[in-house]
């Protein structure tokens, strides 16, 4: 096999090109969003605190996730092509993988910085000093990593003998195994629950996390201070959700229930809404952030309307 064939969103010429223009609106959103978050956060030095440097690594894990999906979408629409090439859909599988999982650790990660943060503020400096952040982050990436690994390449060693086709818009690994011999998929499948498994015990540390959290947030006896403590958590606490109902409604949903335009819409729902969105969901109440980001976008404003200026200046004195 030297090809797959990937679902499409339209057959008509023109519903592929809107398609086009749809995605490439939503990834350049996606994009912006995402470079501002990493921009703010590294040049303004009131942000260099864990909660904005595990942020940092969110938004760069989202942004490399929706480039895994989206441009190869874009491009088959463009040319009209389905086709994605053997090692193009096992780089994807791996990449898209290692994204996804390195992001649920992390946000498990995160769900330990505001646990410390509300429960043991005194203890935080020590808890989640710079060294101990760095390697925490290090234990998301490299987990993903890890996992992707493993996963992709028992999956891509699997016998194919059900076509080529991808009953999705991007490769990922259940709908690859569809298309294995019936009797070889076993032993990826042990894989998969292994995997399951460890996803449930963060699921349930971040449950944990937030029952203390909640706890210790009520025992404030101002009402000020606890809606600014809650309004730390809250951003985080609406990604998990977004982020776990996606995958749980792509995943869990019954076999019964699936159509190609089903599966289409919550492909895109789990795999391109989260990243797209994360950067609003945390700037809307963080005024730290919002701060940071007009502070960012009035410089580069300042300095393109100085490079005209200087620019006109220099073409009336050339005349």
């Amino acid at each position: 096999m030297t090809e797959f064939l990937l679902l499409a969103f339209a057959d008509t010429r023109e519903l592929q090109l809107l398609h086009f223009w749809l995605f490439l609106g939503i990834y350049l959103a996606a994009l912006l969003g995402n470079g501002l978050i990493i921009t703010a956060i590294a040049c303004d030095h009131h942000l260099h605190t864990p909660m904005y440097f595990f942020l940092l690594n969110l938004s760069f894990l989202d942004l490399g996730s929706v480039s895994t999906t989206l441009p190869k979408s874009m491009a088959n629409s463009l040319w009209d092509t389905r086709a994605i090439s053997y090692k193009g859909c096992a780089a994807q599988v791996f990449v898209f993988s290692f994204l996804m999982s390195a992001e649920y650790s992390l946000l498990t990660v995160m769900a330990y910085d505001r646990y410390v943060a509300i429960c043991k503020p005194l203890h935080y400096g020590t808890l989640l000093g710079s060294r101990a952040c760095v390697h925490m982050a290090a234990a998301a990436w490299g987990s993903g990593f890890l996992n992707a690994l493993l996963h992709t390449a028992n999956t891509f060693s699997l016998p194919l003998c059900q076509g080529n086709f991808v009953d999705q818009f991007f490769c990922e690994i259940p709908l690859i195994l569809k298309l294995s011999c019936s009797d070889t998929y076993l032993r990826e499948a042990g894989l998969i629950a292994f995997s399951v498994f460890l996803l449930l015990g963060c699921f349930v540390f971040i449950v944990l996390s937030y029952v203390q959290i909640f706890r210790a947030v009520l025992r404030i006896p101002s009402e000020q201070g606890r809606h600014k403590a809650f309004s730390t958590c809250l951003p985080h606490l609406v990604v998990v959700s977004l982020f776990l109902s996606t995958v749980m409604v792509a995943y869990l949903k019954p076999p019964s229930t699936s159509s190609p335009l089903l599966n289409l819409l919550v492909s895109f729902l789990y795999s391109v809404v989260p990243p797209a969105v994360n950067p609003l969901i945390y700037s809307m109440r963080n005024q730290e952030l919002k701060d940071a980001l007009r502070k960012l976008v009035t410089g580069c404003l300042s300095a393109a309307i100085g490079c005209l200026h200087s620019s006109a200046a220099d073409s009336q004195c050339m005349s």
